[in-house]
């Protein structure tokens, strides 16, 4: 979303920001530096995808999930019309949106200022599915997908390596040799009757190679309220642990519920401590808004001197509150973040574009992500999810060949996985392997490298 010139969070602007109803001038930016916001730059040029998203309106998934409650949705079936035109791979290499705190953080000297910027960039790396209720494609087993950002200094690969269970794996690398972060994810979904949740499962690894550092954890919990009926909303919640395996250093996220009253909805609060379990920093914010730090004693005595009003809030909420017994009510969010005098800011979402609801609520970065430029085709694997038609077929808008196209690609995949059952043949990873996370002991897929070498002889052919 920004294209960043100095690895620094943009500055705030929030004198001009519309929807903030308190005052930030207490808050420090974090090294006192200003740069533009670049919220309204371009992506590679690109403002806006072909068409419009195609209405859900009239389509209705109960027929489907109704049998359904308590069950991975893995193996179900959905109708295309509520996808988003991206492979589920694509959606991973989202996480690379706020790059410029990754390079933050590698400019830092202090292993406490690194590591909250690292707990800044981990909770930037869910922030653009905020009302991203659409789903992405189930990566075909082999499928690619490469990102090059010179601009953000980056390049990554990502590769569908297991189909039962999906697993997919991505790896990033600093263009400087800065920085290394990979990992694998097996999303789980299991629906609830009016909601689906969805449990990334996997470990994140951040290498800050200069410092010789390596964090580590795992993102929260998903879910995406009113399936059936209402309006769709999503909050994410549960505790990140965000773990400095060199300095032992540990920052413990609460990625809050909305609660009955929604109060909570979006919050974020933690605090780093060190290897002697001191607390060094406090960490609260929204994950679709902003993140600041702050001393704990500061934290402590702003928290004693709010217990009055806040009890007083609770009982108003009380009085004025109701439940919907058809749909969970999107909880109305009360207030922006409120900054307590001496913190300072770590990271601030960039707007999305205003055409951002007719396009599957993308950011501009996502908008980009799709992009086939006439260079690249004889660059890419032609494992690459740019070539996939039926995400193609979805983004120009045409749904009757988005199903076509599907259903013909995986049937292709299962004559595949009977060929090489009936040879008793395992399928072959091209980029990735299995082995063990050096940091953690843990079985993961690790890169072995050689993607961009251009070599592609040995890929499948899946599409």
């Amino acid at each position: 979303m920004n294209s960043e010139e100095e690895f620094f969070d943009a500055e705030t602007g929030l004198e001009s920001d519309d929807s903030c109803e308190v005052s930030f001038k207490d808050a420090l930016v974090f090294d006192g530096k200003k740069v533009t916001d670049g919220s309204t730059t371009q992506e590679n040029g690109v403002k806006s995808l072909p068409t419009d998203m195609i209405s859900r309106n009239n389509f209705s998934v109960w027929s489907i999930l109704k049998k359904c409650i308590g069950m991975e949705l893995s193996k179900i079936a959905m109708p295309v019309v509520f996808n988003e035109p991206l492979s589920f791979l694509q959606r991973m290499s989202e996480y690379m949106e706020h790059t410029h705190l990754i390079h933050k953080a590698c400019s830092l000297s202090d292993s406490i200022d690194r590591m909250q910027v690292v707990a800044a960039f981990a909770v930037s790396a869910v922030a653009s599915q905020w009302e991203r209720t659409g789903k992405p494609f189930n990566p075909l087993l082999g499928e690619t997908y490469e990102l090059i950002r010179e601009d953000q200094g980056y390049r990554l690969i990502s590769e569908q390596v297991s189909h039962h269970p999906p697993i997919s794996a991505f790896h990033a690398q600093s263009l400087k040799q800065e920085f290394e972060f990979h990992g694998s994810i097996y999303p789980k979904l299991k629906f609830w009757g009016k909601s689906v949740e969805a449990e990334p499962k996997g470990t994140m690894t951040l290498e800050l190679l200069k410092h010789k550092e390596a964090y580590t954890w795992t993102n929260p919990m998903c879910c995406v309220h009113n399936i059936i009926l209402g309006k769709l909303w999503i909050e994410q919640y549960g505790t990140v642990e965000i773990i400095n395996h060199s300095t032992g250093d540990k920052c413990v996220l609460n990625f809050k519920p909305c609660g009955m009253f929604g109060k909570e909805l979006h919050k974020v609060e933690g605090h780093i401590q060190d290897k002697s379990k001191k607390k060094q920093r406090v960490i609260y914010g929204k994950w679709t808004e902003c993140m600041y730090s702050v001393e704990p004693k500061v934290y402590d005595a702003y928290k004693k001197s709010d217990k009055k009003t806040v009890g007083e809030s609770k009982k108003l909420k009380s009085e004025q509150s109701c439940v919907s017994e058809e749909a969970d009510e999107i909880p109305e969010v009360q207030e922006t973040v409120t900054v307590i005098p001496g913190s300072a800011l770590l990271w601030r979402i960039t707007s999305r574009p205003d055409h951002s609801a007719q396009m599957y609520n993308f950011t501009s970065f996502a908008m980009t992500l799709n992009e086939l430029e006439p260079s690249m085709e004889r660059l890419l694997a032609p494992t690459d999810c740019r070539l996939r038609p039926d995400i193609r077929a979805m983004e120009n808008g045409d749904i009757g060949n988005t199903s076509t196209e599907k259903e013909r690609l995986e049937e292709k995949q299962r004559a595949s996985r009977r060929e090489r059952s009936k040879d008793e043949e395992e399928w072959p990873t091209r980029w990735f392997q299995l082995g063990t996370n050096p940091h953690t002991g843990a079985e993961d897929w690790l890169y072995i490298g050689g993607y961009f070498d251009r070599n592609y002889t040995d890929c499948p052919n899946i599409y």
